[in-house]
């Protein structure tokens, strides 16, 4: 078969479906992906027909924005860009179907909805977290102040989200939507992210069910897969000088992903706690770190690295919360402090909480919180009894691809019986 992935977002949005594409690739399928152009290199490396979405400066300027990281503004601000982007990736995806497509998309592949819509072709939904998926009965987690007390019952819960799709999110989307599904001769729609958005062939839950078990208010063709872990760690030249780094001791990873942050003040605070527990560190990071910080040794600083290159050597992991980089230190089973700061990130750091793998600290963290909060991870049994225990549960990055893979295949197998019937 012929399968268009679309995957729209940063990194931990677009590597499980390149992993994913990988395995369908190896099992005979012919693969288009469509992507922003700033994965170009990896997706063609793969050797599947790209499609790119927008250029790679845009996407720059995108990810540099504050408003996107900021909880109040984060969703307009991410609304704007792929409203924007709807005919070109509808244009895109059209031109690319045969008579032999299944499509395979990630949550704001709107345009391959579009495509199922008008023209019948098979949509597999993939939702990289659970948090993306509609679901009062879930309690997602929301920043501090805004999520609903605990004892709020579920139908009133369930009425006063309604309330907030109707008020906030229909009203932000639904004008740039409704135009375009006008152009394209298809009713107006509501509802959009609790029942227009999933595919009603097929959505994938791309975590496990420890993570996230399946919720009865959640779309009834929901099948959990696992984590299909994907990260570059194939594609990455040796690094003699990382290497010898991580040889002396295991250090302490800071990453806060492609979220922007002021880097002079979280750098700064998290140079401070390595030296108040006396540890040593590696930044990852595309922003300018100030050079006296690693002045003495005992701290590297690389634009990036595989995590599963670094993390089996890693004594923590302080990040944002991004959901690929939460199952990666998981899977290693390295304890984690989580900052989160917009998006699914407050969701993901309360359920890595929940298991016992660390902690969270709410952003701006200072160098104080980070300390405490490291000298307790790193030193507790608990802690450390919670990660080798949800290392051994992860299944491998190969069998939850795999998982992924047969769903699809499954979806196109029906549609052509359907097709013949």
């Amino acid at each position: 078969m012929h399968v268009i992935i679309t995957a729209i977002g940063s990194a931990g949005d677009v590597h499980p479906f390149i992993g994913i594409g990988r395995t369908l690739a190896a099992r005979g399928h012919r693969i288009t992906f469509c992507a922003s152009a700033v994965f170009a290199p990896v997706i063609e490396r793969c050797g599947f027909k790209f499609l790119p979405l927008g250029t790679r400066e845009e996407y720059r300027a995108v990810m540099a924005d504050p408003a996107l990281w900021h909880p109040r503004t984060s969703l307009p601000t991410l609304w704007k860009t792929v409203g924007g982007t709807l005919r070109e990736q509808y244009r895109l995806l059209e031109q690319a179907c045969d008579d032999d497509t299944v499509m395979l998309g990630s949550l704001w592949a709107f345009s391959a909805r579009l495509l199922q819509e008008r023209h019948g072709i098979p949509l597999v939904t993939g939702q990289v977290t659970p948090f993306a998926i509609w679901s009062p009965l879930a309690r997602p987690v929301h920043p501090p102040g805004t999520n609903l007390p605990t004892f709020v019952p579920y139908p009133l819960r369930r009425l006063l989200l309604g309330v907030i799709e109707h008020a906030f999110l229909d009203r932000l989307m639904k004008p740039e939507l409704n135009s375009f599904r006008r152009e394209l001769g298809l009713p107006p729609v509501k509802r959009i992210i609790s029942r227009w958005i999933s595919s009603p062939d097929r959505v994938l839950g791309l975590f496990a069910d420890w993570f996230a078990p399946i919720q009865q208010d959640w779309p009834a063709q929901t099948v959990l897969t696992g984590f299909p872990l994907f990260d570059e760690s194939g594609f990455e030249a040796p690094d003699a000088e990382l290497d010898d780094f991580l040889s002396v001791a295991p250090p302490v990873v800071f990453t806060p992903g492609s979220t922007t942050v002021n880097a002079a003040q979280y750098f700064a605070a998290a140079a401070q706690a390595l030296k108040s527990i006396d540890r040593r560190g590696v930044f990852l990071t595309s922003q300018a770190v100030d050079p006296s910080l690693s002045s003495d040794g005992r701290i590297l600083v690389r634009p990036y690295v595989p995590m599963s290159r670094i993390l089996p050597h890693t004594a923590a992991l302080v990040h944002h919360g991004g959901v690929g980089t939460t199952a990666l230190a998981i899977a290693a089973g390295v304890p984690q402090i989580v900052t989160p700061f917009a998006h699914d990130h407050f969701d993901n750091a309360a359920r890595m909480q929940r298991l016992g793998c660390g902690l969270q600290v709410f952003a701006p963290a200072c160098a104080e919180s980070l300390a405490t909060a490291l000298d307790t991870v790193l030193n507790s049994h608990e802690v450390r009894a919670s990660c080798d225990r949800y290392s051994q549960l992860m299944p491998p990055g190969d069998s939850a691809r795999e998982a992924a893979a047969l769903q699809v295949e499954a979806v196109a197998r029906r549609a052509a019986t359907y097709r013949v019937a």
